[in-house]
């Protein structure tokens, strides 16, 4: 994997950026921007990153490329989202709006993915992100909003047991509404059929909040038509990590999804877990670190790929004293790999750390049509 780091010195922002290629087929691009000046106001951050963007965009290696999805990560929603939006109005590409506040203490942050050259028609990739409901209580909200992406994957002809790839629940309050979360979930998915005998789906279910309290939950998804049974594979590291469903929920450790000319591995939520579903290193971030990367490597072992093909992470902590430590140790193991580390509490509070990834492989399927 190719990286790239840019430096907008007249707009306070830094981006790293991942390009991946494979021959003539789309080029994937990853890029994490953030502020470096801190003391900004958010107005002031958030006209730099959007410059910053604009530039980027114009780099000679951009040339041609295009957003698919954009992911802004926010301090405070309440009281920036509204100017955030009214800036992306219209935008054609997917958008995503969490509060996740940067580690770095700065009040915005950006993930986007790019692409160059146009994708195979034979598939078809659906994005549906940013959406939540007000009413209710979080299983309520949960359930709502599945049957609702069902719905919506029905208009295009496609439905979550087969298509959907990869999910991101993001639930305000966790430590309350996690449960409501898990039930409404594991009912929909019982009702379609998804079982431990069947699969499940790629997930992350994380603190972040939207601009309304009264939302307790809010989705994002990804989703592809046109893929074959044989290309999507379910990724399980069953020497270091337990089933999901021993422990009462339902998600993919990490699903791999191959082309003609790569195969694409998205990594769940990862936390410091052994194959008892137990937290392991209770208290201790820096053994958690340790324990939640060789559970990552040994997931990206068993899609074929490593460290070296990370495009993408993001780390989410409890407790946002811990980055002085997790920064180092974790930026040793994946050097020049986009990243963002927010502020966000896990699933279960012994669980002092977290994180998520995508990966890219050269691969040569000649059965399987490109990307």
């Amino acid at each position: 994997m190719k990286t790239k780091r840019y430096d907008y010195p007249l707009h306070d922002v830094r981006l790293d950026a991942s390009f991946f290629s494979a021959g003539n087929g789309v080029e994937e691009i990853h890029a994490c921007a953030r502020v470096t000046n801190t003391f900004l106001s958010y107005s002031r951050q958030l006209e730099g990153l959007l410059a910053a963007v604009g530039l980027f965009m114009e780099e000679k290696e951009m040339a041609g490329s295009r957003p698919v999805l954009k992911r802004y990560l926010l301090s405070d929603a309440a009281n920036q989202a509204e100017a955030l939006l009214r800036e992306e109005e219209g935008s054609p590409y997917a958008l995503s709006v969490v509060q996740q506040p940067p580690l770095d203490g700065s009040k915005i942050a950006l993930w986007v993915y790019l692409q160059k050259g146009e994708t195979n028609s034979c598939y078809v990739h659906h994005w549906w992100t940013h959406r939540y409901f007000q009413e209710g209580d979080s299983e309520e909200q949960m359930s709502r909003l599945f049957r609702s992406y069902q719905d919506e994957l029905g208009r295009h002809s496609m439905d979550v047991a087969r298509h959907c790839l990869r999910t991101w629940l993001y639930v305000h309050d966790i430590d309350v509404n996690y449960a409501g979360v898990v039930k409404a979930r594991n009912d929909c998915f019982r009702h379609w059929g998804l079982t431990p005998e069947t699969h499940y789906i790629a997930s992350t279910g994380i603190q972040g909040r939207q601009a309304d309290a009264r939302v307790k939950v809010s989705m994002d998804a990804y989703a592809v038509h046109g893929l074959r049974e044989e290309q999507v594979s379910y990724l399980h590291a069953l020497t270091h990590l337990s089933p999901t469903h021993v422990y009462g929920v339902a998600f993919e450790r990490g699903t791999a999804v191959e082309y003609g000319d790569r195969r694409q591995l998205y990594i769940s939520g990862t936390a410091s877990i052994d194959r008892e579903g137990k937290v392991v290193h209770v208290g201790d971030v820096a053994r958690q670190i340790l324990r939640m990367w060789e559970n990552v490597e040994k997931l990206l072992e068993e899609g074929g790929a490593c460290a070296r093909d990370l495009a993408q992470a993001t780390v989410y902590l409890r407790d946002a004293s811990d980055y002085s430590v997790v920064r180092p140790l974790l930026a040793d193991r994946m050097p020049g790999v986009p990243v963002h580390y927010v502020s966000a509490p896990v699933c279960r509070p012994a669980w002092l750390i977290e994180m998520e990834c995508i990966a890219i492989v050269a691969r040569h399927h000649p059965s399987y049509p490109d990307f």
